[in-house]
């Protein structure tokens, strides 16, 4: 059964929130508030969760996962990034873009597109997911999390709670997110290619 945690969207409470990165340590997989919708989100070094995030999902290793960040500071430990990129990243972080990019060695290679030898980055915004990131002391790995069969994400906190309470550890509560995902731009090749459009407007990048 889920362990739900209702924290405030501005000022979350930390003894929640560790509880919540206690799980994570376990093992377990959160339903998490981004700035666009609900994502699914565990450990990066955690092989079991990561599996059981994408069964929840039903995806396998060719869709991207992407890495939930602090800020741009820890970029380098997990992408290999040229100044171009980096001009873009700094214009869409922190935000609602998820962005493709070669990944470094630090990035486990079941959790990388295991072709490409990519991964998925995001800085998000969202003060409670914020928080947890710092009290895990790491980078979360993360999807949007729109269900088997569905093509909207879902936003809903209860609703999660409700469909997924025997699936995933958790749920923090932050409120009720727009019902989009994330912007998806990957700067892996020669020009940057809008793969998926979300919630982020890409002309925030200057990209049409």
């Amino acid at each position: 059964m889920a362990q739900y945690f209702s924290v405030n969207a501005d000022n979350p409470q930390p003894r929640l929130l560790r509880q919540a990165a206690a799980l994570l340590r376990e093992g377990g997989v959160l339903a998490v508030p981004t700035d666009s919708s609900y994502a699914l989100a565990c450990q990066l070094d955690d092989h079991a969760a990561v599996d059981a995030l994408r069964r929840i999902r039903q995806i396998d290793e060719q869709r991207h996962l992407a890495l939930l960040v602090r800020d741009l500071s820890e970029l380098a430990n997990y992408a290999r990034v040229d100044n171009a990129q980096f001009r873009l990243l700094k214009l869409g972080t922190p935000g609602p873009f998820t962005f493709i990019l070669p990944a470094s060695k630090e990035v486990p290679r079941r959790v990388s597109h295991p072709r490409r030898k990519t991964i998925g980055l995001r800085v998000p915004q969202q003060r409670a997911l914020l928080a947890l990131i710092e009290l895990h002391g790491a980078p979360l790995l993360a999807t949007t999390l729109i269900m088997p069969g569905e093509d909207e994400p879902l936003s809903d906190p209860q609703v999660i709670r409700e469909r997924l309470e025997r699936q995933i550890a958790g749920v923090i509560d932050a409120g009720a997110c727009p019902a989009q995902p994330s912007t998806v731009i990957d700067l892996s090749g020669d020009t940057p290619q809008v793969l998926r459009r979300g919630l982020g407007d890409p002309a925030r990048l200057g990209l049409g």
